[in-house]
């Protein structure tokens, strides 16, 4: 698994400590990284993927979320999720600062994640704050 320097000020070993936590939690999730809003790798916890990549990519994804959420006039969005012939990509904001993403195989337990991530979400927070 990588593990690329993390922003200013929050330790490296206690965000990946979180990805891997969530990953023992929740059966189904793989790989796992925080980024920017801007698409900038934090932290990973990955095997398969190109983490700097996914950081970008789900930047984008989030900030299409946010502004389809908006225009449709639902709420603020809670989760983008995207589900392929072989496993989930879900990606979750992280207050303003950070995106959360999470790959997970066809057995993802999506409702196991849904009720683990505002957790590691609110904890991410303080310590990317």
């Amino acid at each position: 698994m990588t593990n690329p320097p993390p922003a200013a000020g929050a330790p490296s070993e206690a965000l990946v400590k979180e990805l891997t936590g969530l990953r023992e939690l929740v059966l189904g999730i793989s790989e796992s990284i925080i980024a920017t809003p801007d698409g900038l790798l934090v932290a990973a916890d990955t095997a398969n993927v190109q983490p700097e990549s996914l950081a970008a990519l789900s930047a984008a994804t989030l900030a299409l979320g946010k502004r389809s959420a908006a225009e449709v006039g639902l709420g603020s969005l809670r989760e983008v999720v995207t589900r392929c012939n072989g496993g989930y990509s879900v990606v979750l904001a992280v207050g303003e600062q950070a995106l959360l993403v999470i790959l997970g195989d066809e057995g993802l337990d999506m409702s196991a994640l849904r009720r683990e991530t505002p957790a590691v979400v609110e904890r991410l927070g303080g310590l990317l704050a």
